[in-house]
């Protein structure tokens, strides 16, 4: 039986769903292995934990030298806006819904770093890094993911040979009536 709203038929989409997985999976682990290295400084800049107050101070150096720190913050975890719907595999989902998922999951995943980061020496909690590493998780989601997901839609209708709606529980056709014994009363 089919997975209601996953996509397409049969090994299209679990090629899609574990190219999603795989590549997911190998950008957390890169992602892990940036973040969490120790790093051999001879200072470190104390914790930011007003919110924006890391943002201001980069916009402060102007567009040339804020782009980049604010650039990285926003690419760290960008491709999880696409890599978790399409490791999750469904075609057919409420936007809304998707887009607020994969944020949750962007803001968590961020969140873990920033907790792991408090044990590595010369790493420091940027609550900016939070808020950055998730405005670029649902910006990818909202440039790629919609799109996408209509393009899928479109290819899946146009072949001929394409699976027809997913058949749920509900839908199965009827097996006959349920057997009864006549020995048996009804209780009272």
């Amino acid at each position: 039986m089919q997975r209601q709203g996953s996509i397409g038929g049969g090994s299209a989409a679990i090629r899609i769903r574990v190219t999603g997985g795989v590549l997911l999976v190998a950008h957390l682990a890169l992602v892990a292995w940036l973040m969490l290295r120790p790093l051999d400084v001879p200072w470190v800049m104390p914790p930011n934990l007003r919110p924006l107050a890391g943002i201001r101070a980069d916009l402060a150096l102007g567009w040339p030298g804020a782009a980049r720190p604010l650039g990285e913050g926003l690419a760290l975890l960008a491709p999880l806006g696409v890599l978790l719907p399409m490791a999750h595999g469904r075609l057919t989902v409420s936007p809304l819904a998707s887009l607020f998922r994969t944020a949750a999951a962007g803001a968590l995943i961020s969140l873990g770093i920033a907790l792991l980061q408090t044990g590595v020496p010369g790493r420091v909690v940027d609550v900016d890094s939070l808020l950055l590493n998730t405005a670029g998780v649902v910006l990818a989601h909202l440039a790629v993911v919609p799109a996408g997901r209509v393009w899928l839609r479109r290819r899946d209708a146009r072949e001929p040979g394409a699976a027809g709606p997913a058949v749920t529980v509900q839908e199965e056709l009827s097996q006959g009536r349920t057997p009864t014994i006549p020995r048996v009363g009804i209780a009272p």
